[in-house]
């Protein structure tokens, strides 16, 4: 996934079960993290509670149309990207997702690898301006190649690596307590007692070498020192 904020968190509404975990497992292997609603009425809960990126939507939902939902959130000021997904293809229903308030009309059967480049889009729209480089000490992490340098050095991160590393360099300085790891980097299948987060940063640790950049602050959580 290319250009793609620290925390990209996207909202999946498939009621077809195995295609919706078809869908979150490879917007999550692009490197989006994932929340994933059965029906309408979770998905309407679930966009009260959380702040998304980018609204991946059915139209066919068991309890009510996907298109209904998109309207309701519009008009009451929601202006988070959406992307219908549906198979409902005819010229009439994509003029009337647009006329509605989608962003993106995506029609099933699909290429899993096109829909996150879509969402991928969509989500761009919603970025603030920001440095595409942060810079610290002799590390580079460039945004919109998502690399990875370390004295000059070419460094392979997994995409839970890179965000991890992202935030922490963005926020150099200062520390970034556990709790915000998991809300930025991940989504809600992720425990935020468990260890996922001492494991990223233990494999980040070994991949940037010597001498060491994280740091972990006792009770608190993680930091890069701000270079001189």
């Amino acid at each position: 996934m290319s250009d793609v904020m620290t925390r990209v968190r996207v909202l999946v509404c498939e009621d077809d079960r195995n295609l919706g975990d078809e869908i979150a497992a490879g917007l999550r292997a692009a490197g989006f993290a994932v929340d994933l609603a059965r029906d309408y009425a979770d998905a309407d809960l679930k966009i009260a509670v959380n702040d998304y990126d980018c609204l991946v939507i059915d139209r066919g939902l068991p309890d009510g149309d996907g298109l209904d939902l998109v309207r309701a959130h519009r008009e009451s000021g929601e202006r988070t990207p959406v992307l219908i997904l549906t198979a409902r293809d005819a010229l009439a229903d994509r003029l009337d997702g647009f006329a509605q308030g989608a962003d993106d009309y995506v029609i099933k059967p699909f290429a899993m690898d096109e829909l996150a480049a879509r969402v991928g889009a969509l989500c761009r729209r919603r970025e603030l301006p920001a440095p595409t480089r942060t810079v610290v000490g002799d590390l580079i992490v460039d945004r919109p190649r998502r690399r990875v340098h370390r004295a000059g050095v070419l460094l392979t991160l997994t995409p839970k690596e890179f965000g991890v590393l992202e935030l922490l360099a963005a926020r150099a300085g200062t520390v970034v307590t556990r709790a915000e790891l998991i809300e930025c980097c991940w989504d809600e299948m992720a425990e935020p007692a468990s260890n996922v987060v001492d494991v990223v940063v233990a494999q980040l640790r070994r991949k940037l070498g010597s001498p060491p950049l994280v740091e972990t602050v006792r009770g608190a959580g993680f930091t890069i020192a701000q270079q001189p």
